[in-house]
């Protein structure tokens, strides 16, 4: 981020200076005309066979020479500008790094299967995000095997997402109903946040649609006085301020255009939880991860570089560790306590008899022929009775 704001200083110069230099140009470009036209004016007013005075033969020759040097002044500005804007070229090319040759690995995808893959996990983010064509294309190309069921859930849902967009709740209504025992099973509050929508939608309508309020409360809110009582009698108080308008009652944040971005936002969690799939893609993911590590790849590289010393050696760990937030954890990791290194698997957690855990090469070092001491408690124990823990 440090370099993405040293490179817009350097634009914010050129846009400031550039600004300067414009609103000087026309202040005086303009001056010059109205000179201009006001000695035209002048000599047009005279008659035909009119000589100049020396007066106004002075004022000619110091009208035509102002020109001249403002010309002159705004192209030593304009190129004093040139040298301004390669600042920013000279920034870009300081602060990004163009070769990323060294933080990659070729032999990646370099065998036909794993291409197979990467193009599977490509043509997966396109059905999430809707793009259909593109992915039948792609998979065609790439000869993969799409069946319509797996594709068919991803349609199903962008047809729903696309319906919530447009402020259309019966779509998503009708698919929270058809696996409500399945929302329920995992705490979903989907198909009760779609119903208090609908219901806002209605009694936004004014007094007119007062007994279809009622009418769709009665209906649909019993089933969820269990858990959402508090909400509901919420949802009747705005009864109350019906006939003045709700936009200007204590409920008007019930009103809040966000309310839409949320179903949006619980629908798509609830219904990737239901179907066993992430909510991001893991395309998306890889990509946004990718770019969180990389100017901490770049940085260690030019240490290497500098110091002449190659210190990444390992093939599936990073030279150094890289915290990608916390929406980017996904599973338990571990650090031996003793060598302060995370667990890989060459190097697992073992869990000594007295409960302690240590990384296999802690204990390894810890060991003393047959003998080991828990670096924690008096307890001594055989290396041999540590056992392997997966996390």
């Amino acid at each position: 981020m440090e370099y993405c704001n040293a490179v817009e200083r350097e634009v914010d110069k050129v846009l400031s200076k550039f600004s300067a230099i414009k609103e000087h140009a026309d202040r005086v470009m303009r001056d010059i005309t109205n000179n201009t036209e006001a000695l035209k004016n002048e000599f047009d007013s005279g008659p035909a066979d009119h000589e100049l005075t020396p007066t106004q033969i002075l004022i000619l020759k110091q009208t035509v020479n102002k020109i001249r040097d403002t010309v002159q002044k705004l192209a030593t500005d304009h190129r004093d500008l040139h040298s301004t804007v390669s600042k920013v070229g000279k920034a870009i090319d300081r602060n990004f790094a163009s070769d990323f040759a060294s933080t990659s690995r070729e032999d990646v995808f370099s065998s036909p299967e794993k291409a197979q893959l990467l193009n599977q996990i490509i043509c997966q983010h396109f059905y999430r995000q809707g793009m259909l064509d593109i992915a039948d294309e792609l998979a065609q190309e790439a000869g993969l095997k799409i069946e319509d069921g797996d594709k068919e859930p991803f349609t199903e849902l962008n047809r729903i997402l696309d319906c919530l967009k447009q402020r259309d709740l019966g779509p998503a209504l009708q698919w929270a109903q058809a696996h409500r025992d399945s929302l329920a099973a995992q705490n979903s509050s989907l198909e009760f946040k779609l119903h208090r929508l609908q219901f806002i939608d209605l009694i936004q309508h004014g007094p007119s649609a007062q007994d279809d309020a009622i009418h769709y409360a009665r209906t649909h809110f019993h089933q969820f006085v269990s858990q959402h009582e508090k909400e509901i009698q919420t949802l009747m108080g705005m009864f109350l301020f019906l006939p003045h308008g709700i936009s200007t009652s204590p409920y008007s944040y019930l009103l809040d255009p966000n309310l839409w971005v949320e179903i949006s936002e619980v629908f798509t969690r609830d219904a990737c939880s239901l179907l066993g799939l992430s909510v991001d893609s893991p395309l998306s993911v890889c990509i946004n991860a990718g770019c969180a590590a990389l100017p901490a790849l770049l940085n260690i590289k030019q240490v290497m570089q500098q110091r002449q010393v190659s210190i990444w050696n390992g093939k599936d760990e990073l030279p150094i560790e890289i915290d990608l937030g916390d929406e980017n954890r996904y599973h338990s990791v571990f650090a031996c306590p003793i060598l302060r290194q995370q667990s890989t698997e060459a190097n697992p957690p073992m869990r000594l008899l007295c409960g302690h855990v240590i990384s296999r090469d802690a204990l390894n070092k810890l060991s003393n022929v047959n003998k080991l001491k828990c670096p924690y408690c008096p307890v001594e124990q055989s290396p041999s009775d540590a056992r392997l823990i997966y996390f």
